[in-house]
């Protein structure tokens, strides 16, 4: 047997280590062969290169092979293109968050009375709450244009109003008279609350409506990330821009103009678009989301199958809100059970002070006895904030939606338990100089983990598709009125309880707020938008009746297995 064919029958995984070998056989034989054992060589070598290719084709095959058992929803590519509309559509909830921190970091500036413009503890509670008076018809507007002009020119809507305020607060200060720079002031703050009443929906029923429940909650949570976003860069404006409003305001205005601009390439919801009887221009859509060409003509059974489905539930839809007028919808228990959840979602939210503390963060923090800069725990609370926002995708798929509401309000709760026992008991635990800070910053983590973001993600969720629009712009409103109660009341509620006090309440309320999640809160984790409708259609006797029918079914199975045993 020649040297090459004892080569050829050697298993690849030899032929590199047997390649030295050969090296040293063809340096024994004559001259004459020098130019046939070159030759050998190369063709060993081209054989291991060949080898090496077809390790890596088998390892491409078997990633194809991973990635085409998935979902058509959950492949690579459609994934992307998903989260990257989502991510163009939350730019401008960005703005919003800023809008909702601006007060933090600029009425120390506001309420100096050294300055030429100053305002008074009044004026300067009007400032920081008049937004969230606004934010209520926000959740009005938004709940009318959801359904009418769709999801898209919604936000691009919400942006517009956005850009219009800040271009208002931008421009404020160009007039001498006292009362119309207020005047102003107040308007553009107002405008400010509109845009956020208006983003606290649309993105979040887009990103349900464009997406399988695997990765539905991921994507459902990018709101609360540009939200916390816009909290953090607005803390860190006023920690480098000091007694420059205007500036602030202006840096802001160009960043809104920028966000109004993303939002133009996005594609339309495919549901809605359904919904309409625009079906084509809907199934360009889909097959954009689903990873495939637009104008693709060929037929993948999957997409026909889930474009089938989901005409079905437009179609449902459509008939369901032609047949029945506002009230009869509202009495069905898919409509109203939810809708009852939700405002009472909100209330507690509210009521747990979680907005509070975000637009008071400087003003807690010295009252509280912080004794570092204000302004850098503002800071550390938006860093806090936003580290946490980004975990919760892992924590909401792993945890679940209830579970994670409960720990949060709980903690929440313990650390502001902490906080009043600081205050009642000023001689010991008053003297641990670093306690306010963490009670604080944890505080604003455990509120991210549930309680600040899970409303604004289950308003998404829990509402059938023909009232998912005004259904969650009416939970908007009522969260909102709430929230600007609570804002304009804390500077009273300040006076007449005592901070300490004041903390203690807000405990309690936390504890409470886990009570109702455990008692009324449904888990939406992994369930189809369809199966939570059904959820709530059932009720609890409907479930129990189903479960109980399950079981029966299973043990008579089981029986008849038994049977079959016995009889061999």
């Amino acid at each position: 047997m020649t040297l090459e064919q004892e080569k050829e029958l050697m298993p690849p995984p030899y032929e590199a280590g047997m390649a030295s070998v050969c090296k040293d056989l063809d340096k024994s034989r004559p001259t004459a062969n020098t130019q046939h054992n070159s030759n050998s060589s190369s063709n060993n070598i081209a054989k291991h290169s060949s080898n090496s290719n077809n390790s890596n084709s088998k390892q491409s095959k078997s990633h194809k092979r991973k990635e085409s058992s998935l979902p058509l929803g959950e492949r690579h590519l459609a994934v992307l293109r998903q989260e990257l509309m989502v991510f163009l559509g939350n730019s401008g909830v960005l703005g919003s968050g800023m809008v909702v921190s601006m007060p933090s970091v600029t009425l120390n500036q506001l309420c100096d009375n050294t300055q030429p413009f100053w305002l008074s503890k009044d004026e300067a509670s009007w400032f920081a709450s008049i937004n969230n008076m606004a934010c209520p018809l926000g959740g009005l507007m938004v709940s009318f244009f959801l359904d009418r002009i769709g999801r898209k020119y919604t936000i691009l809507l919400t942006n517009v109003i956005g850009l219009i305020g800040w271009l208002l607060l931008a421009t404020s200060f160009l007039y001498t008279n006292r009362d119309y720079i207020y005047a102003q002031m107040l308007v553009g703050r107002a405008f400010g609350g509109i845009m956020i009443g208006m983003f606290v929906s649309p993105v979040g029923v887009y990103s349900a409506e464009i997406s399988l429940p695997r990765i539905r909650g991921r994507l459902i949570l990018g709101t609360s990330i540009g939200l916390a976003s816009g909290i953090l860069l607005m803390y860190v404006l006023g920690y480098f821009i000091r007694h420059n409003v205007v500036l602030i305001a202006s840096i802001s205005c160009a960043y809104q103009l920028a966000a109004t601009l993303l939002v133009m390439p996005m594609p339309e919801s495919p549901s809605w678009l359904l919904q309409k009887g625009r079906i084509e221009l809907a199934r360009r859509s889909l097959r954009y989301f689903r990873g495939l060409q637009r104008r693709d003509d060929d037929c993948v059974p999957e997409f026909e199958a889930e474009l089938t489905q989901m005409k079905m539930t437009a179609d449902n839809s459509r008939d369901t809100a032609a047949s029945e007028s506002i009230g009869q919808a509202i009495r069905r228990p898919e409509v109203y059970k939810p809708l009852l959840m939700m405002i009472g979602f909100f209330g507690f939210q509210q009521a747990c002070g979680v907005v509070v503390i975000i637009v008071y963060a400087v003003q807690i923090a010295q009252t509280a006895g912080v004794t570092i800069d204000p302004v850098l725990v503002a800071v550390m609370l938006g860093v806090a904030r936003i580290i946490t926002t980004f975990f919760m995708s892992s924590i909401f798929e792993r945890w679940g939606r209830r579970p994670a509401g409960i720990f949060s309000a709980s903690g929440m709760g313990i650390c502001m338990l902490l906080l009043a026992a600081g205050g009642w008991l000023p001689e010991t635990v008053g003297t641990w100089s670093w306690l306010p800070v963490v009670c604080i910053v944890a505080h604003i983590v455990f509120s991210t983990m549930g309680m600040l973001t899970l409303p604004f993600i289950m308003i998404s969720e829990v509402f059938p598709q023909s009232v998912r629009g005004s259904a969650s712009g009416v939970s908007v409103f009522f969260g909102m009125i709430l929230a600007f109660i609570c804002l304009k009341i804390y500077p009273n509620m300040e006076a007449w309880l005592g901070t300490a006090n004041l903390f203690a309440f807000y405990a309690c309320v936390s504890f409470l707020a886990a009570l109702f999640i455990l008692s009324f809160v449904p888990e939406t984790r992994g369930r189809t938008l369809i199966e939570i409708e059904e959820h709530w259609r059932m009720g609890r006797r409907g479930r129990r009746a189903q479960r109980a029918s399950a079981a029966a079914v299973n043990n008579l199975k089981d029986v008849e297995l038994h049977e079959v045993f016995l009889k061999k």
